[in-house]
């Protein structure tokens, strides 16, 4: 099985176009923008775009924005021959002043430090969206959310599908359902196409589940499993179906799972990282009968399954670590059961 070695490498490889990617670019017309570019996922999903435009011989616009805090962040989007802009979402002036485009990625958000500052997380999970769904309001749009919009369920079942009641705990997961309510709202007001991208764990070699769990394995600090169990999603397959559901907004906004079918123990991955790394896992606490998992079945009936497997996913992520490979240093905290980030 092979290694990934460098961030180059790993970059290339999450941003590598699938025949549903070119399939769905070569079906639509028009300039692209993504709107929180700079995080965990819009760069590669960026290069993406940017891979299969040129796969299909199209030279539209691709726009990425955001405050770009990190300026590497803003030059690798260059070097790729992405445009950036950089704007605060949180000012409407700023958010005015954007483009036009047919086609948009909203991809902002705030999750960590909310319990320090609930209002932050408010602000930035409802009043950017309703500057944007206002402002993009002749747009298709493509809202990254989250899984975390359902409550916990029984750890025995298949998950929150799209159907389950909106309940969850805490103030960020309950921003997260503001965020969803505000863009339904403009949805419904100016008929906005809308596709509600409910993303559950993507992994990337840097971060994600397996990362922080292959982390605490290597150093031998324990693995919390009070969160018995999850569900993950290679991010290349992440970014091609977020490509692919702009082909699927409507309003009212459709509403899509995003994660891997297979319910994972949490205790379970650790044994088969510690068996690869020859460490022996230690534990905290012990499974709770409730779980944030998520039934993404609906997804697979749409783009079929993931191209990258769990065995791939789990060697990748060791070998990574093993090698020194570099971390964001942003850990999920998947274990998490109150809401309280």
């Amino acid at each position: 099985m092979q290694s990934i070695t460098s961030v180059e490498e790993l970059d290339d490889e999450l941003s590598r176009p699938t025949p549903g990617v070119l399939q769905t670019l070569d079906a639509m017309d028009g300039d692209i923008i993504l709107l929180g570019a700079s995080g965990k996922m819009g760069p590669t999903l960026s290069r993406m775009l940017r891979r299969g435009c040129d796969q299909i011989g199209d030279r539209r616009r691709l726009i990425a924005v955001s405050r770009f805090s990190n300026p590497q962040a803003r030059e690798s989007l260059h070097a790729w021959n992405i445009e950036t802009i950089s704007c605060d979402l949180l000012n409407p002036e700023e958010v005015e002043r954007l483009p036009a485009a047919p086609h948009v990625f909203f991809m902002a958000g705030q999750k960590f430090g909310t319990s320090d500052a609930p209002e932050k997380t408010w602000a930035m999970n409802t009043l950017a969206p309703a500057y944007v769904a206002d402002r993009f309001r002749n747009s298709n749009v493509v809202v990254f959310s989250t899984g975390c919009v359902y409550p916990l369920v029984a750890a025995s079942s298949r998950g929150a599908d799209e159907q389950t009641p909106l309940a969850p705990p805490g103030d960020y997961a309950n921003s997260c359902v503001g965020r969803e309510r505000i863009f339904t709202y403009f949805s419904n007001l100016h008929k906005i196409p809308i596709c509600l991208f409910r993303l559950c764990y993507a992994i990337d070699l840097r971060y994600g589940v397996l990362c922080d769990i292959a982390s605490k394995v290597l150093s031998g600090h324990p693995v919390d499993v009070s969160m018995g169990w999850v569900n993950i999603i290679w991010q290349r397959d992440a970014n091609a179906r977020a490509i692919q559901c702009l082909s699927l907004c409507q309003s009212p906004p459709f509403a899509l799972n995003v994660t891997g079918n297979d319910k994972i123990s949490v205790r379970d991955l650790a044994i088969r990282i510690g068996e690869l790394t020859n460490r022996t896992p230690r534990f905290l606490g012990r499974e709770n009968e409730m779980a944030w998992i998520w039934d993404a079945s609906k997804s697979y009936e749409l783009f079929g399954a993931p191209t990258k497997t769990l065995d791939e996913m789990i060697h990748l992520t060791t070998t990574w670590l093993l090698r020194g490979g570099c971390t964001l240093g942003k850990p999920t905290h998947f274990e998490v059961s109150d809401g309280v980030f």
